[in-house]
């Protein structure tokens, strides 16, 4: 069911994918709005619940892994991403999130079929079906160079010009965006510092773009952010009606 009242006080399951991984701006979003965080991450070991009945909803968020990779984490995560969707309860995938969301629905993730990456700040068009949900910002920020299909059943809300699928939504509580709304400052300045060997790769920006745009774009991508937790967590999704239908981050 949507979160609502009775979901209000219970804790949102965080998963990260490193050690130094953070929920960033969404978790202190999240922690203002009255929710607890429960983080956990697979990769170093940390299990995750055979239901969500003690969550209001859980967000899985980007990491340099593929959704594609074999380790037994990865799979494991993309197989448990049923309990989620089974359990109807608000899910959020960003980057590898969404793609692992995506993998889970039987769609495709795949780099760019000319090598293109998405490293720095991008266009973003909502769809008719975005646009009836909630104002979406002009411009977003990514890290990634691999995107996913489509899934069957599934609404897209946004596209992009390099990588078509940008957002999309599936069934009544499933989100899943290829791009970062959740970077502080910071976070920002680590990832540039930390990815600067990414820079010389096809459509990459330079690090000196990232934090530029950050001045330009981010107050819009911030506001959105805010906006679209309280859509998920706290409307459940209820504004516009559900759908129809049952990174690399």
């Amino acid at each position: 069911m949507p979160a609502g009242a009775d979901d209000v006080k219970r804790p949102i399951l965080i998963i990260l994918h490193q050690e130094r991984s953070s929920a960033g701006r969404v978790g202190q979003i999240l922690q203002r709005k009255g929710f607890a965080l429960d983080i956990r991450r697979p990769a170093l070991g940390d299990e995750l619940p055979p239901t969500l009945e003690g969550h209001s909803g859980t967000i899985v968020f980007g990491g340099p892994m593929s959704a594609n990779d074999e380790e037994e984490f990865v799979r494991r995560e993309i197989d448990w991403l049923s309990v989620p969707l089974l359990e109807n309860k608000p899910y959020l995938g960003i980057c590898l999130g969404a793609q692992m969301l995506a993998r889970n629905l039987g769609g495709k993730v795949a780099p760019h079929h000319e090598g293109m990456t998405e490293i720095g700040w991008y266009p973003l068009k909502a769809t008719e079906a975005g646009k009836a949900l909630i104002d979406w910002p002009a411009m977003v920020y990514h890290f990634h160079r691999e995107g996913f299909d489509l899934p069957v059943g599934a609404e897209l809300l946004a596209t992009g010009e390099t990588y078509p699928n940008q957002a999309f939504r599936y069934g009544e509580n499933a989100w899943g965006i290829q791009f970062h709304g959740e970077l502080t400052r910071a976070m920002m300045h680590r990832w540039v510092v930390h990815g600067a060997h990414r820079f010389v790769l096809p459509g990459a920006q330079i690090g000196k773009a990232h934090l530029e745009g950050r001045m330009i774009h981010d107050h819009h991508l911030r506001t959105w952010m805010e906006n679209f937790l309280e859509l998920i967590f706290l409307r459940g999704g209820e504004a516009a009606g559900a759908p129809g239908g049952q990174d690399r981050g």
